[in-house]
């Protein structure tokens, strides 16, 4: 078994004044290591910083292969390529993407080092899984390097229709490597409907949504919806010391009667700035009013070398200090904004503090922050205001369901979960938390890898995985 992935599962912390080698946090890191612990699995990808960063050659039995990029590679592959052209595109087109053939080039050259690095490492015969929209050309390449292997490819972000994949420019080159994994998942049914319609008219492949032929062989397309380590999550939320964590927090916060949060990585496709437009409209209306009702809003670093992140993120301080200004009293801002990352144990607490999880992205793969809240609701207690574009809401059909492009409709889902009755609270979530309970990240793993390893016969077309039985897709 062998995992391509952007970057390795490991990260170099200081413990004591030492550096050391440890895991890294997130759901994939915590749903493969299981698969791949034992000696039977490897993981390759970059390790973070330069050429010359030199990294164990295994951790906690998984066999580890460094794929290393210099500086130019990063600025023009991963934030150029990866970021400024297929992230934007991906999603919505929510900002312009911009189209370089320099970036293009260093996609392509990455790409190949990626393939290579796996042809040369695989064993005979054997499964590999490659992750996300970094690496889209590695399927292809690596089938003429090494044809024995059983390939299978998932995206962890959207997959746009037609009309916005059309203006790529690669978009054929772009198809053609997915096409060359036996097994092609996305998040929900959607993107891989809109994959295989645009793989028929681009390069001409044949089939339905769920096999297609193309090249002489079977592609098979279906949806994974990823999810947590829920059984982890209710441990950590069940530890004594986190819930007294959770009671300070509320505190600290001068134990207001409602307490919002939204936790977020720093990006405009995470509808932050619309969320916070609507919080202090609601302060205006005075339907929320300080210190009775307060937001905590985490924003999680991310791409800070990319100036329009670096924007992004001054837009939004300068929105919480707007707000702040006009609400807040003496010691108790309406909004409480952290610019920083959050251990797990203080982010299960902080799930446990807030009465109101809000998760509004324009548009989001899946959403993962959704289901963790839903997994530490161990009381089956508060709500949930979920964005309609977050592959996360077919499956929590129970949470608030938004547009967050309609400002006075995230207004009214605020409100909505602010007077929900708690018994109906406590119905939605307990139906909520049956869904992760039954369908956690472990479940998304076996889900996959076995759709991987079967033939095309026991390819399932019902709907996303996870779904009460008879539901469909929005």
């Amino acid at each position: 078994m062998v995992v391509v992935a952007n970057r390795l599962p490991v990260r170099r912390v200081e413990h004591n004044g030492e550096m050391h080698w440890d895991l890294s946090p997130g759901g994939l890191v915590s749903a493969l290591t299981p698969v791949l612990t034992g000696g039977a699995g490897m993981w390759i990808g970059w390790p973070g910083g330069g050429v010359e960063m030199a990294v164990p050659a295994e951790h906690e039995g998984i066999e580890l292969r460094a794929v290393p990029l210099d500086d130019a590679e990063f600025e023009q592959f991963y934030l150029g390529f990866s970021n400024a052209t297929l992230w934007p595109l991906y999603h919505d087109a929510v900002r312009t993407p911009t189209f370089h053939r320099e970036w293009w080039y260093a996609y392509m050259s990455v790409n190949d080092r990626y393939a290579r690095a796996v042809a040369g490492a695989a064993a005979p015969g054997a499964n590999v899984w490659v992750h996300d929209y970094q690496l889209q050309l590695v399927p292809k390449m690596l089938r003429a390097l090494r044809p024995d292997l059983r390939i299978g490819f998932f995206l962890h972000i959207p997959f746009p229709p037609q009309e916005l994949f059309m203006q790529l420019p690669w978009r054929r080159s772009i198809l053609e490597g997915l096409l060359g994994a036996d097994l092609v998942g996305f998040q929900v049914q959607g993107a891989a409907a809109n994959f295989s319609r645009v793989a028929r008219r681009v390069v001409g492949a044949s089939g339905t949504d769920s096999v297609l032929n193309y090249d002489g062989r079977q592609v098979r397309v279906g949806a994974f919806p990823i999810s947590v380590d829920t059984i982890g999550l209710i441990k950590r939320a069940s530890d004594p010391a986190v819930q007294r964590r959770a009671r300070q927090i509320r505190e600290e916060l001068g134990s207001p009667d409602v307490v919002m949060l939204g936790v977020d990585r720093l990006d405009y496709t995470k509808g932050i700035d619309r969320r916070l437009i609507a919080i202090g409209e609601l302060f205006a209306d005075g339907l929320l009013t300080g210190p009775q009702a307060v937001l905590v809003q985490i924003g999680i670093p991310s791409r800070e070398d990319d100036p329009h992140y670096r924007r992004e993120r001054e837009h939004l301080e300068q929105l919480v200090g707007e707000i702040n200004g006009a609400y807040s009293t003496v010691g108790r801002p309406a909004i409480h904004y952290l610019y920083q990352s959050v251990e797990v144990d203080e982010l299960v607490a902080l799930y446990l503090a807030a009465d109101i999880m809000l998760v509004t992205p324009l548009r989001d793969g899946m959403n993962l922050v959704a289901k963790e809240y839903v997994a530490c609701r161990v009381d089956n207690t508060g709500a949930l205001v979920l964005s309609e574009f977050a592959g996360a809401s077919q499956e929590l059909r129970d949470a608030i369901l938004v547009n967050p492009h309609d400002l006075d409709g995230l207004k009214q889902a605020i409100r909505h979960a602010v007077d929900l009755d708690p018994n109906e609270g406590t119905a939605r979530m307990r139906r909520m938390r049956r869904v992760v309970r039954r369908h956690d990240v472990q479940a998304w793993a076996h889900a996959f890898l076995g759709a991987l390893r079967a033939d095309s016969r026991h390819i399932s077309t019902s709907p996303d995985p996870g779904l009460d039985p008879g539901s469909t897709p929005n």
